[in-house]
Order: structure tokens, then sequence, then C-alpha cells
């Protein structure tokens, strides 16, 4: 681009065809410092409806042991169970319980595969939700 430092008539006879973007420039500064001071001031804090009183100290949940030795018997907090009638029944009487009880199952490592999934199968049919499988550490020697 050029300079042009002559008194060229013809060229003060043009038109200036570039925008002047100065009012459109003040006018966008005007309008973004409205919406600044429109804007209403955030607040950090949450209002909580604490409740009051001392707390309740929390309770134990009822603990239903299941153990399979190495014969593949079950055995229901140290009674053994006979067979898979008195276990299903077991089973649908503790799910009846407010709160349900935990169920842990405990299996030897040498118990048949059979037993475990008998016992998994018929907390399921009994509706239970809380079932853990304990590890056999306590069979290592």
């Amino acid at each position: 681009m050029a300079i042009h430092l002559g008194t060229d008539s013809s060229a003060e006879d043009e038109l200036m065809m570039d925008i002047n973007t100065t009012p459109l420039i003040d006018v966008m500064l005007v309008l973004i410092i409205m919406l600044i001071i429109t804007i209403p001031a955030q607040l950090h804090a949450v209002n909580l409806d604490m409740p009051t009183g001392s707390p309740s100290a929390p309770k134990e949940p009822v603990v239903v042991r299941i153990d399979i030795n190495a014969q593949s018997q079950w055995r229901w907090n140290g009674q053994t169970i006979d067979n898979r009638d008195d276990l299903q029944m077991q089973l649908t009487q503790a799910a009846a319980m407010q709160p349900q009880p935990e169920l842990h199952i405990r299996s030897h490592g040498q118990a048949r595969y059979e037993a475990t999934v008998t016992v998994l199968t018929a907390a399921q049919r009994a509706g239970l939700t809380k079932v853990g499988i304990v590890g056999s550490e306590q069979f290592a020697n």
C-alpha cells in the first residue's frame, strides 16, 4: 500500500469505502457493561435445613453366615442344614426380615462348586440382595 502525498484533485473526489467501526465498538462496550451490571450476583452459599438433636448410633447389620465345608455340607450360623428345601426355607425367612440381613458365604477350598452355586441361586430366589462371599484364607492350612 502506497502513501499519496500529492495534491491530486482526483483523489479528493473519490468516496471513502471503509466502514467506520469506532461507533460500533463503542456501542458494543456499552452493551457489555450493561450486561455485566444487570446480571445478579452469584452466591456460593447453599441453604440447608439440618436435623437437630443428637445422632443415633449406627446399628450393626444382622449377619447370617453360611459355611460350606470340604464335604460340601451347609452350616447356617453353625447349625447343619440337611437338604435344599431347608436351605431355601431359611433363606426365605431371612429375606422376610426387616432390615434384610447380610448373607456371608464362606466356602472351603475343597468344597464342590455346586454347593456354593446352590446357595447363591437359593438366595436370589428368596430375594436377598446383600450377599457376599468371604475368602477361604482360614482353610489354607
